[in-house]
């Protein structure tokens, strides 16, 4: 009796082990929405496939929630699903004009569907959305780029696109190194500056 109640306190324990070691699933749309958002902003860390999943599944039952429609475009647009990417990304503009990262995805996507005057001209706009907006209080961080980080990268962005299509591939890499900077700064602020925080004070 005493061996088979060790035993059992020995299974449940490594059940107890195991289940932690995995993602604990969320549940509603903004559970699915923040699956969805995290996934994509680990980048080359994170699951697109399951970002992807998370993200349409929020797109099918609420298309203006959030800026789902943009991430899910951007990573459509990982996953080298341009087509796709071009479609949804119209969508995230249709619902909300305003949004910069969805204006510089579609005019990546453009570009790369050989789309070049339309990409050209969707990027010059972008651009100076992002400018004007990648501010201290940018996505409600107040400290948004206080490394000076990411406004270098819009300049140079910049640069590129005034080159015209003579210089298409540099405006690919500028830009996709634009918006990896600038998910780098939000993961910075949202995950790793609260941690700091919270060290410094303890």
């Amino acid at each position: 009796m005493k061996f088979r109640c060790l035993r059992f306190a020995t299974i449940m324990s490594f059940v107890f082990v195991s289940a932690c070691t995995h993602t604990i699933p969320r549940l509603g749309m903004s559970g699915r929405y923040l699956d969805g958002r995290d996934q994509f902003l680990r980048g080359r860390g994170g699951d697109m496939d399951r970002a992807i999943t998370s993200l349409e599944a929020v797109v099918s039952e609420n298309p203006a929630y959030k800026d789902s429609l943009t991430l899910l475009g951007r990573a459509y647009y990982n996953k080298e699903r341009y087509r796709d990417a071009h479609a949804i990304l119209q969508r995230a503009v249709a619902v909300n004009p305003d949004d910069e990262i969805a204006w510089l995805m579609l005019g990546l996507a453009q570009l790369r569907l050989n789309e070049n005057e339309k990409g050209l001209e969707t990027l010059k706009g972008a651009i100076t959305l992002v400018s004007k907006r990648s501010v201290s209080g940018y996505r409600e961080y107040q400290y948004w780029d206080d490394n000076n980080q990411v406004r270098p990268m819009i300049r140079r962005c910049a640069f590129a696109i005034t080159q015209g299509l003579e210089a298409k591939d540099n405006i690919l890499r500028s830009t996709e190194a634009l918006l990896a900077r600038m998910d780098a700064e939000e993961n910075y602020l949202r995950i790793q500056k609260p941690r700091e925080e919270r060290r410094r004070t303890s």
